[in-house]
């Protein structure tokens, strides 16, 4: 939805919603660097003063990052996220792992239960897309093949708490997997995922459980 002039009262409000929109709507995905000051205060037709101010007030919500001479980026596409992202975010490898663990291999365990055609279609294409990222060499290529199968097996529970739950924690996860994978890929973190999505399809939640539930320790090499 393209930005539009505000009306004159409650601006700062009013900035503050808009902007929230183009982050939560994925106009602006994590990662991106969000229109300059002078562009926003151009796009909405106010002072910079409201500008500035309504940028600050996301960012202390965790929406965005402010870098000194770099600019302004999303950093999670919830409030939510970005207080998990602030008080997890140097969290020990341990204490994720087990997190990581609870979640995903009850997850799994609902999938395999409730999974449908459509979910298994989507699982069987990530899981060649995450194989292929690994053959490819691209670090950062497998981190988001990676967690876009998580994120899936997720999905596939259809408990719509824990797939936002796992949304908010979405930008975190990259971080936890690209510090499991490291900058360069080597066969010794490669955790093979196939028996995984083949136990859900089997309606095996038990095995689907175990196997995610082990995953979490297998890529964490520091405990921390």
């Amino acid at each position: 939805m393209p930005l539009t002039s505000p009306r004159r009262s409650g601006l700062t409000d009013q900035v503050i919603a808009q902007l929230r929109h183009q982050i939560t709507s994925g106009e602006w995905p994590v990662g991106t660097r969000i229109p300059t000051e002078p562009e926003l205060v151009e796009l909405l037709g106010v002072a910079r003063n409201t500008v500035r101010e309504a940028v600050r007030a996301l960012a202390h919500n965790g929406l965005l990052d402010i870098r000194q001479g770099s600019g302004t980026y999303v950093l999670a596409t919830s409030e939510l996220a970005g207080v998990m992202h602030r008080r997890f975010a140097g969290a020990l490898p341990r204490d994720i792992a087990e997190v990581r663990s609870t979640l995903e291999s009850s997850a799994a365990q609902w999938a395999a239960q409730r999974r449908t055609d459509a979910d298994l279609r989507l699982l069987d294409t990530l899981l060649a897309r995450r194989e292929e990222a690994w053959a490819s060499g691209d670090a950062e290529r497998f981190v988001a093949a990676d967690v876009a199968l998580h994120l899936a097996v997720v999905s596939a529970s259809h408990n719509e708490v824990l797939i936002e739950l796992y949304a908010d924690l979405g930008h975190l996860l990259r971080d936890w997997v690209r510090a499991d994978v490291g900058r360069e890929l080597s066969p010794e973190r490669y955790v093979d995922h196939t028996r995984l999505v083949e136990a859900i399809r089997a309606g095996d939640g038990d095995r689907a459980s175990a196997e995610a539930a082990a995953y979490p320790f297998l890529c964490s090499v520091d405990e921390g």
